[in-house]
């Protein structure tokens, strides 16, 4: 194999790994949870069950702004587009979920693309779950801050 399929395969797999496709689920801090969203193609259409909370209501996110009908029982949201309005591949905020209750994940997760063809995703844990809120002093020099998910004497 030489040097340049070597690297080739390198690239693929780190972009596999950098856009897989996934959901998340992050807290607003008021009772509402962003769903956000990792794609490496266009979504056309979403269903997911939240797990450990009753879901009150969804909105926003950017299948609102790209023309989607959102629908939720307490349990599932549905989100589509009658118009073959489309989510463009990256990520984002796909929702605002206002729960009652913390989720403990989200699953059940149904995506497809514009056509109807399936979309593999899977729930991704956010790595941020703690809020940290932190008084820096102006002194004028540079600072170092470090956060520690634990405080040790």
């Amino acid at each position: 194999m030489s040097y340049l399929n070597k690297f080739s395969s390198i690239l693929i797999i780190s972009l596999n790994l950098m856009f897989a496709n996934s959901l998340s689920l992050s807290d607003n801090g008021d009772g509402t949870w962003n769903v956000g969203y990792s794609s490496d193609a266009l979504i056309g259409g979403f269903q997911f069950d939240v797990d450990g909370a009753t879901i009150n209501s969804t909105s926003g996110g950017d299948a609102a702004a790209n023309g989607f009908m959102l629908s939720a029982s307490s349990t599932t949201v549905i989100g589509f587009s009658l118009s073959g309005g489309t989510i463009p591949s990256g990520s984002g905020t796909l929702t605002v979920l206002d729960l009652e209750g913390t989720p403990t994940s989200l699953s059940g997760i149904v995506v497809s693309d514009p056509s109807g063809s399936a979309l593999n995703f899977t729930y991704e844990e956010s790595s941020v779950d703690n809020y940290y809120l932190v008084d820096l002093e102006d002194t004028g020099e540079s600072q170092l801050t470090i956060f520690s998910d634990s405080i040790t004497s």
